[in-house]
């Protein structure tokens, strides 16, 4: 039996389960309550951001899955040389990493403009100052851009990744 692979696989797997979980609930849920709810949505949102430290556990989440997953596919192509990557399974858990990648990329701009928008609602006592709003407009207008993607991107991540071993080809 082999050790690593099965905490790799775990490492992957939980993690992968929390960083697409949280981008999912983040936005779908999450980021329409905030709209909607203004300045209670500001304090909820800073202390999400400043006190539950969420865009740092996030990204420890995605950078543990990244590492785990790409190691779990050295170790399954044979260091990148075996036939294996050119099979069904090999190219759907290709797929999957490369959107999974693309996740990251695009998510790392979420957690990023998100962090900004905590700290921000953090500091503001009443009405935002005209720099203010300017920084939150301008971190808004990349959440609105980056965060659709790095969503969309996770979840076909994760449908190659959940059905790659079926993959014919």
């Amino acid at each position: 039996m082999n050790y690593l692979v099965i905490v790799l696989r775990l490492v992957h797997i939980l993690a992968g389960a929390f960083w697409v979980g949280s981008s999912i609930f983040l936005f779908f849920f999450v980021r329409p309550t905030l709209a909607a709810t203004a300045d209670a949505g500001q304090k909820f949102m800073a202390h999400l951001v400043t006190k539950a430290n969420i865009t740092t556990r996030i990204t420890i989440a995605a950078f543990l899955t990244v590492l785990a997953g790409g190691w779990l596919y050295w170790i399954d192509s044979a260091g990148l040389t075996s036939a294996w990557r050119n099979s069904g399974p090999g190219i759907g858990f290709g797929v999957g990493s490369l959107f999974a990648l693309v996740g990251l990329v695009f998510g790392s701009m979420v957690g990023v403009n998100t962090a900004k928008l905590g700290t921000l609602a953090s500091q503001i006592q009443g009405k935002p100052s005209p720099e203010q709003m300017g920084q939150i407009q301008a971190a808004q207008k990349q959440l609105a851009y980056a965060s659709p993607i790095s969503t969309i991107a996770l979840i076909l991540a994760l449908a190659s990744m959940a059905t790659a071993r079926y993959w014919l080809f």
